[in-house]
């Protein structure tokens, strides 16, 4: 433990995913720091969280399917078991800091579960903030409620926030999301068109669960990180906010996944956040804010690292980054809109239904059937969704629930 700090509790949305079992790597780095006391899964793969549950001895235990409860009593004798989407978003509450590692849109109720508690929401789940991003921003403003991102681009630019003057004049001209460029890097739309899954699911530098690596191959997941990075410090009312647009977001492929993103000030200065590809080093800055953790993930070797490549992204042959620009500047529900869809068209393509090059097609054509609904709640956030759920497999003529 480190002298002086005291000890951090920590509630896990989504354990048994890549970001919940890397999240138990830090937890068990510092043991008398960060301590568990609840965590949460869908419960498809009850054993893992039986064995995180034995290994971490949290207090509560939550399940979004129901009907595994009964098992999971039987098995964790002592620890209270709450199930379904509410038992889920409740451990939001319980901890100091609550780790959203929940993957797609079901991670939004934690969200808001947890910012509304005023805790500090260590967020993974991007679509909490594309999809609800206008609900999200009014629950930010609850007393004491503090929002840390997870993902490691957002990380990074937070941490280069780190270097301007809160009381000050922001002084920001523009944020640089870097990209790796995914497994399909260089290739040209012709050379796209007959990839399979197992192509897109070869991620050169990451390793990560399936929906992500898919939107890393077709840089989707870049365009939802430009909605995101305009949610988190694009809009003045947030609390990281530094006033800038879309025009002042700007991606680039960098293939060595060093440099995980930068900012840049009026003066000409760039301050960028470096370190080898390692998710735990995001998670750790999450759980330890505003103190940093002890234990280093991917620290650089200085010596044997030799080279850093930058060049733009190629948007013809990879449409779903702009597509999400595009979204983001129309506002309102049309990010959540594109974030349903693509969430459906990813599900197909990983079921073999369509190709890769439709998910961008699909994408696009349900934008295009957008209305223009204004969210206000949480409800209206899952009524989008539905909606724009229910045009995507339309579009790729299926019915209009699984």
């Amino acid at each position: 433990m480190v002298a002086g700090v005291s000890t951090v509790t920590v509630s896990l949305a989504g354990s048994t995913g890549s970001i919940g079992t890397q999240t138990l790597d830090v937890l068990a780095a510092e043991p008398d720091r960060f301590e568990l006391v609840a965590l949460g899964a869908s419960g498809r793969r009850l054993d893992e969280v039986v064995a995180q549950t034995e290994r971490f001895r949290p207090k509560i235990v939550a399940l979004a399917d129901a009907s595994r409860a009964s098992e999971a009593s039987e098995r964790l004798p002592g620890v209270e078991i709450r199930v379904g989407a509410d038992g889920l978003a409740s451990i939001g509450y319980e901890a100091d800091v609550c780790v959203n590692g929940v993957v797609g849109f079901a991670g939004m109720q934690v969200t808001v579960a947890a910012l509304e508690a005023g805790k500090r929401l260590a967020l993974a789940n991007k679509e909490s903030l594309i999809a609800g991003g206008p609900v999200v921003q009014v629950a930010r403003q609850t007393p004491g409620a503090e929002l840390v991102p997870v993902d490691s681009e957002h990380g990074a630019i937070h941490q280069c926030l780190r270097s301007r003057d809160p009381e000050g004049p922001s002084r920001v001209a523009e944020l640089v999301l870097t990209a790796s460029g995914g497994p399909f890097r260089g290739r040209s739309p012709d050379e796209l068109v007959d990839v399979g899954i197992d192509d897109a699911l070869a991620h050169p530098t990451w390793s990560m669960g399936p929906k992500i690596t898919i939107d890393s191959s077709t840089l989707m997941n870049k365009g939802l990180e430009v909605i995101e990075a305009h949610e988190l410090f694009g809009a003045p009312a947030g609390a990281d906010g530094v006033g800038i647009g879309f025009d002042d977001i700007a991606v680039v492929v960098h293939p060595q996944s060093v440099v995980h993103s930068m900012v840049t000030y009026t003066d000409g200065s760039t301050i960028a956040q470096l370190s080898m590809p390692d998710m735990r080093l995001p998670i750790g800055y999450a759980l330890a804010w505003p103190d940093r953790a002890a234990t280093a993930f991917g620290a650089i070797d200085w010596t044997q690292l030799s080279r850093l490549d930058f060049e733009p992204p190629d948007l013809e042959a990879f449409p779903c980054l702009g597509l999400a620009y595009a979204a983001g500047r129309v506002g309102g529900s049309a990010p959540a809109w594109l974030n349903a869809a693509n969430e459906e068209a990813v599900d197909a393509f990983l079921s073999g239904e369509i190709r890769w090059v439709d998910i961008a097609a699909i994408c696009a054509g349900v934008l295009d059937r957008h209305d223009g609904q204004v969210l206000n709640s949480v409800d209206d956030v899952v009524a989008a969704d539905a909606r724009a759920r229910s045009e995507a497999r339309s579009l790729m003529g299926k019915p209009p629930s699984a």
